[in-house]
């Protein structure tokens, strides 16, 4: 057996460099291609010695770069991933400690959303000679447990490599998950400092190319029969669009199968951009971000059928949006996610299973009605109609004006205008911004209010140019994605759609963009709070605590903060980045700034001062949360109550 000496650091990266992966596009293509992009990297003691080297020696194609926050970075990996819909990945390696465990939220993200992301934290000695290194956390139960323990609750594999050989094992097995169609997210494998430079001979035939294939499960004849018998007595069928859709790049599958039976579909944030916004059977977002369309179909219909869903609270409002004896048909290649609901399962790939079921229904001649379609229509209308008016809602007075969320704490709007003089509507704002940016351009959002509003509001008018992560709705997201994207998509624009409160939490990756020379454009929705947490904690009987960004007044120790309204200069902050900037207070200034910022290279921000509560209310939905059951407020009485009567209507399982 022919063998080669080489660190674990450097044998670790020689077989990164020859991983590839083969698939079928959306257009039927076989494609190959190398799987790993490259790495982010922020060195410290933990890996900048041993994994660096191994960096500067076995270097090939991949590319490097450095990142500023270890979360923000791991961010952007997850990002890139989502856009190149899990065909390509980066790594992302730190320091031991404090560096690692900022990638635990990055992983979870990753993990939540089923999209592959490597991680690569320094660890702790493996000899224990040093004992206790710095930034070691010692449990003197057990001598083997780290801080990048941690992990391990959010990962889909976690390996340590306490021996320079266990790379082949724990490498391997992590190719497997990251390809994995059914089970990926986040892999961790953690590096111990001088297992990092230690050597050994390794095979050669451990580096050769190897192709990952993601193969296109079949559906069996059993599954596919119970599918069919289920599907062909639907009266008001409904699919469900989900982010599985991109991922087996079923685009064109999908809306065939809904085009060949007339049945119209509601959009998850995932899978929303697999079709383009004006079909004629894209009834829009669903659930409890959706819009009015989706959502009554979806309490009318008699048969759903989820394409690539997990079913999380937000698609099925709690379980209560769909009748209590709405039959399900799932169709996903991961057998925990096609059995929810209830379901019949088809543990397949989309494009598989669509092609298939499709082709017995047409045998048996099977089509929804004319009333169907005549109601999908009047559904259309009627939202669109909706959308058009939030498109152009302009403050007037105090007298005339009721905002969107016209709730207990309403005196925050004019509080806002008083303080700092702008009267901008959060949902007319986004509907300037998405009528005049190009058609190709990406949005990429995950916190906040702004979810709510662009699942049901944004018009996408090409395929894959929506780009939401709400599997774990991780606030600081928006920026290091943005980044992410760009490089996946270095062709389009990429907008970066962030409240203030997001921004605040993380947006370190802005100033890599800048570095590397990857634009984005960050469109900052300043409304001084966080917007969305306000209205939930108000609309179920509490005061505004701590969801305002208002100067704390002496004396007060309550969190209910009233004093002036905090106005920060975003602009400011991304100008010191290198940035081009500009701060908007009417609508007049946003056009401008959106034509400008088309025309520069470098990161844009354009910091928007809009009005709190003017963010789009629910429609048709519900959404279960934690109201107390005994409370001396009858405002939380009454919400308690209406807790327990839609749970009465909501199935259990």
């Amino acid at each position: 057996m022919e063998t080669v000496r080489l660190t674990a650091s450097q044998a670790l990266v020689r077989f990164l460099e020859n991983q590839y992966i083969s698939y079928i596009d959306m257009d039927g293509n076989e494609q190959e291609h190398k799987f790993v992009k490259g790495i982010f990297m922020l060195p410290g003691h933990g890996n900048v010695v041993g994994f660096a080297n191994g960096v500067e020696q076995e270097l090939k194609d991949m590319v490097v770069y450095q990142g500023k926050n270890e979360q923000g970075m791991a961010l952007a990996a997850v990002g890139y991933a989502k856009q190149m819909r899990r065909k390509s990945i980066f790594a992302c390696t730190s320091s031991v400690g404090p560096g690692a465990c900022n990638m635990v939220t990055a992983a979870a993200t990753a993990t939540a959303n089923n999209i592959p992301v490597l991680i690569l934290p320094g660890d702790i000695y493996a000899s224990r000679q040093p004992d206790p290194v710095l930034q070691q956390m010692e449990q003197p139960q057990n001598l083997s447990i780290s801080a990048h323990d941690a992990f391990q609750a959010v990962t889909k594999y976690w390996g340590r490599i306490n021996r320079p050989e266990q790379v082949m094992t724990d490498m391997i097995s992590a190719m497997r998950v990251l390809t994995d169609t059914a089970n990926t997210g986040a892999v961790a494998i953690s590096l111990p400092q001088d297992v990092q430079a230690e050597a050994y001979d390794y095979p050669v035939d451990f580096f050769k190319k190897r192709v990952w294939r993601v193969d296109r499960r079949p559906v069996t004849k059993y599954a596919l029969d119970k599918a069919v018998e289920v599907i062909k007595n639907a009266k008001k069928p409904l699919l469900i669009c989900g982010g599985g859709v991109r991922y087996a790049e079923a685009h064109k599958v999908f809306k065939k199968f809904a085009e060949d039976f007339g049945i119209a579909f509601g959009e998850t944030q995932a899978g929303k951009s697999a079709v383009v916004w004006d079909h004629e059977l894209n009834l829009g977002g669903l659930g409890t971000t959706g819009g009015i369309a989706a959502n009554k179909l979806a309490h009318e219909a008699d048969v759903v059928i989820g394409v690539g869903t997990r079913y999380t609270d937000f698609t099925t409002a709690s379980k209560w949006l769909y009748r209590t004896d709405a039959k399900f048909v799932n169709i996903n290649p991961s057998e925990f996610q096609a059995y929810k609901m209830d379901a019949t399962p088809v543990v397949a790939d989309a494009n598989e299973a669509l092609t298939a079921i499709g082709e017995e229904l047409a045998k048996i001649g099977y089509h929804t009605d004319k009333a169907y379609a005549e109601e999908v229509a009047a559904l259309r209308k009627e939202w669109w109609t909706e959308v058009e008016r939030l498109d152009a809602v302009e403050y007037t007075d105090k007298e005339h004006f009721t905002p969107e969320i016209n709730d207990a704490n309403r005196e925050c709007v004019e509080k806002y205008i008083k303080d700092t003089g702008c009267k901008l509507c959060q949902t007319t704002v986004l509907g300037t911004i998405n009528h005049l940016i190009d058609d190709n351009a990406i949005v990429c959002a995950a916190a906040g209010s702004l979810p709510g509003d662009m699942q049901g509001l944004w018009r996408a008018r090409k395929e894959n140019t929506y780009h939401m992560e709400y599997g774990y709705s991780c606030m600081g997201y928006e920026v290091a994605s943005a980044l992410g994207a760009k490089i996946a998509c270095p062709d389009q624009e990429v907008y970066a759609m962030c409240g203030d409160g997001s921004f605040d939490m993380l947006h370190s990756e802005l100033i890599t963009s800048v570095q590397t020379g990857h634009k984005i454009n960050v469109m900052l929705f300043d409304n001084a709070s966080f917007g969305c947490i306000n209205n939930l904690e108000v609309g179920q009987g509490n005061a505004s605590i701590c969801t305002e960004k208002n100067m704390l007044e002496p004396g007060v120790t309550n969190g209910i903060h009233k004093g002036k309204v905090i106005q920060v200069d975003y602009a400011a902050i991304g100008a010191a980045y290198g940035c081009k900037t500009y701060t908007v207070k009417t609508l007049d200034e946003l056009k401008a700034a959106i034509e400008d910022a088309k025309k520069q290279t470098v990161s844009t921000l354009i910091d928007m001062k809009v009005l709190p509560k003017t963010m789009s209310a629910g429609y048709e939905n519900w959404w279960r949360v934690g109201v107390a059951e005994v409370s001396t407020k009858p405002e939380v009485q009454a919400a308690r109550k209406a807790i327990e009567d839609h749970l009465f209507e909501a199935r259990h399982y």
